[in-house]
């Protein structure tokens, strides 16, 4: 199971509005987490919110593999909660410390990814796991 020059451990379709993928410590991940979600965003008739949030899912999948060891989930759902017009997007990994937006200078080669999902997203936050923790972000898609 996978795309070229990535790998998923394994993939979770609990229901039709919900989807979750598993993948290595490897930056193979980042693309292959690009990939999918821009095909399950087609899938949805979500196109629309296909390059945010494949960008905002780069960068939180980059920010585990930067920091944390281990799997990297990833989970989308459409209309959370019965939320219609909202896709809920998590990305988990085993590291507990939350992650710290903090203020990159210009020369800084790091440092802006939460900055742009704050930005971005309708709302977002963190929260702690059995083991490490969920970024998760909720944008507004289209009805």
């Amino acid at each position: 199971m996978g795309l070229p020059g990535g790998e998923v451990i394994g993939v979770i379709e609990t229901e039709d509005d919900r989807i979750e993928w598993v993948f290595p410590d490897d930056p193979g991940a980042v693309r292959t987490a690009r990939s999918l979600v821009r095909e399950r965003l087609r899938g949805w008739d979500l196109e629309s919110a296909g390059d945010i949030t494949a960008l905002l899912v780069s960068e939180l999948v980059t920010n585990a593999l930067r920091h944390a060891t281990g799997p990297i989930g990833v989970r989308m759902v459409r209309r959370p909660e019965g939320l219609d017009g909202v896709l809920l997007v998590e990305v988990s990994d085993p590291l507990p410390d939350p992650p710290r937006e903090r203020v990159a200078r210009p020369e800084d080669e790091g440092g802006r990814g939460l900055q742009l999902v704050a930005s971005a997203a309708r709302r977002w936050g963190t929260r702690p796991g059995a083991t490490g923790k969920t970024v998760w972000f909720e944008l507004t898609v289209p009805q």
